[in-house]
């Protein structure tokens, strides 16, 4: 509900922005993000898990400006949820997921012309649980320094463009993740706003308890459609 708060306060930035010409943008998305999930416990004796497909909704918002020196800053969010029972040899192996993802990004404009890059820092901030077999629960909260990068090319004249996002977290036995590429086509451009449809592909790997006999590495995949704005 928070980051929906959040979201809600950027649009309407974005709002304000559009006659503070070249002081503050705001970028947002929505995606619908249609995804496999695989679950992996080393220290079990049964086969890998892989999850029933679920989906998501997940959405980022990010605040630029001209003041030199001073990160960009962007939020994003998703709440991933996956379960599944399956038989092995005729013992029932059961999974639910439910997790809450976000990160906070500060990055920095590097490019911006007909190619475009960033690179950043910020945290990640991973909370929910994983239920295996209705009684056994890890419960997940942690926050992992990140590193971030985007890179994009833009093709003049024609409102395409492709880009491709990466992030990387770790700390102590915890490790994670998240990469994705996209095509996307600007329906509207013009001096107030940009609209575009984007369709991509997310790759999100997540490792926890890492050497313990609780540890489990997540993998959750797929492609995802979306509506992008640039105020």
């Amino acid at each position: 509900m928070q980051s929906l708060k959040i979201l809600c306060l950027a649009i309407g930035l974005g709002a304000f922005s559009s006659t503070q010409a070249d002081v503050i943008a705001v970028k947002g998305n929505i995606d619908y993000w249609h995804y496999s999930t695989d679950v992996t416990q080393p220290a079990s004796s049964l086969p890998q898990t892989q999850l029933e497909d679920d989906h998501a909704l997940s959405f980022s918002v990010a605040v630029e400006h001209p003041v030199p020196f001073l990160p960009n800053a962007k939020i994003k969010h998703s709440h991933l949820q996956a379960d599944s029972d399956q038989s092995f040899e005729g013992v029932i192996k059961s999974h639910q997921v439910d997790l809450t993802y976000t990160d906070f990004i500060l990055y920095y404009e590097i490019l911006d012309n007909i190619v475009d890059a960033d690179v950043g820092f910020g945290a990640k901030r991973l909370s929910g649980d994983i239920l295996q077999n209705y009684t056994d629960t890890l419960d997940v909260s942690s926050t992992l320094p990140m590193l971030y990068a985007q890179a994009g090319v833009n093709l003049p004249f024609t409102g395409l463009s492709a880009r491709v996002e990466a992030s990387f977290a770790a700390l102590n036995d915890e490790q994670i993740s998240d990469a994705q590429a996209e095509l996307k086509y600007n329906f509207i451009d013009n001096l107030l706003v940009d609209v575009g449809a984007r369709v991509g592909y997310r790759i999100l790997d997540i490792q926890l308890e890492e050497g313990s006999n609780a540890e489990t590495k997540l993998k959750f995949k797929g492609p995802y459609l979306g509506i992008e704005a640039h105020f």
